[in-house]
């Protein structure tokens, strides 16, 4: 029998789904109650952040993960579904590290997370994905296969503008976003710090 690479062989997309409800969960039950340990400004903003809706979203996951065919709506759903929990990450990794993010002016200048006129930044949870997006770019934060992703899933997610042409993508392409999304989660996860977690 070979050894085989755990990437290549194929996954069950129901357990990769309860993964992300997993790491969410933990990620809220945590992260809700920063103050104590975080700096005031990071407490403040994460008390404030509905980490709970991302639970709940990375539970309605299960509504597209293994529906197909989809229709065209569905799959704007799925999509935007995605989107919602990627741009929620992002704004949770900023809120934890908020001194860095509001200390790295080039950064958030580049992104448009700069108000020029109060010359102050603006806080990362009234950030949308693109402006998050930019701003991982600029400063090269993840590896580039989550940083294509993210890319890929805010133009799919898009389509949720529904006026205007836009490319939807298929099923597998969401299908391979949503463990994409998975593999970030799970570096965000073993990025962030748990003073004192069990």
């Amino acid at each position: 029998m070979g050894n085989y690479d755990a990437e290549a062989l194929p996954e069950n997309s129901a357990e990769v789904v309860k993964e992300i409800i997993s790491l969410n969960a933990k990620l809220s039950a945590f992260w809700t109650s920063a103050h104590g340990w975080a700096p005031d400004d990071a407490a403040n903003l994460l008390s404030k952040s509905r980490l709970d809706w991302q639970v709940s979203l990375s539970e309605t996951l299960h509504l597209w993960i293994d529906r197909d065919p989809m229709t065209d709506g569905e799959l704007i759903l799925a999509w935007a579904n995605l989107g919602a929990l990627l741009e929620g990450t992002l704004k949770l990794f900023f809120s934890i590290y908020y001194s860095d993010f509001q200390a790295d002016t080039e950064a958030l200048v580049y992104a448009n997370a700069y108000d020029k006129k109060k010359k102050t930044h603006k806080e990362p949870d009234g950030l949308t994905l693109d402006i998050l997006r930019k701003f991982v770019v600029k400063e090269e934060l993840f590896n580039e296969a989550h940083r294509e992703m993210f890319q890929l899933v805010q133009s799919r997610r898009n389509a949720i503008h529904a006026y205007e042409d836009r490319e939807l993508g298929t099923v597998n392409e969401f299908r391979d976003s949503v463990r994409g999304y998975r593999k970030f989660l799970t570096d965000v996860d073993l990025t962030v710090p748990y003073p004192d977690y069990p």
